[in-house]
């Protein structure tokens, strides 16, 4: 190798360990930062629109099962292959034209007749009432009888005497379209499952 390659190879091998300026590695950091912000924010819309709902509860409607303030989490998933239960707690859109969901827990199902005599749930006319442990408290009061039409719910909140629920709303019943999610857990300001 004469004199002249030495030197041009060299000089080619150097600039390539040359370290890149400031400003051209803030700006490579920047973007990557950006990159990551923005797939972490489209994954975080894409959960919160399709499978997941995150909301805050701002009444005692369903207390003591979940205290008014807590943050919890829903599926939206859990109703894609299956319908409510009776005793499922679910978010849905309100039916008197309110903006924010609903949160209650499913009484009646499709074709039941729902009878409340002393604040006891019948089904049906059942001689029993339904067993409910999860009431804040004894609840009171004579409603129904109510017949649910199909692909509808009858729903209350566990805070019984004190709930705006399918008993004094004008559009009584919960369409299933209107269902949003199935409500499992709360994360603030504790966590708890909620059944």
């Amino acid at each position: 190798m004469n004199d002249i390659q030495k030197h041009s190879h060299s000089k080619t091998a150097g600039e390539g360990n040359s370290p890149r300026p400031l400003k051209e590695k803030i700006l490579s950091e920047l973007i990557d930062w950006i990159k990551i912000l923005t797939i972490a924010a489209i994954g975080a819309w894409l959960c919160n629109t399709f499978l997941l709902m995150n909301t805050e509860i701002p009444t005692g409607s369903m207390e003591d099962t979940i205290p008014t303030g807590s943050r919890i989490i829903s599926s939206r998933v859990h109703y894609w292959f299956s319908d409510p239960e009776r005793g499922d707690v679910i978010l849905f859109e309100p039916p008197d034209g309110d903006i924010y969901p609903y949160v209650k827990r499913v009484i009646g199902l499709p074709g039941e007749t729902v009878t409340i005599i002393d604040g006891l749930v019948y089904i049906n006319d059942s001689s029993e009432p339904l067993d409910e442990p999860y009431l804040k408290e004894i609840p009171v009061g004579d409603f129904g009888p109510y017949v649910v039409p199909e692909g509808c719910y009858f729903v209350m909140g566990d805070n019984r005497n004190h709930s705006n629920d399918s008993r004094y709303w004008n559009n009584t019943f919960v369409p299933r379209d209107n269902v949003y999610a199935k409500a499992l857990f709360s994360y603030w300001p504790r966590l708890f499952l909620i059944n």
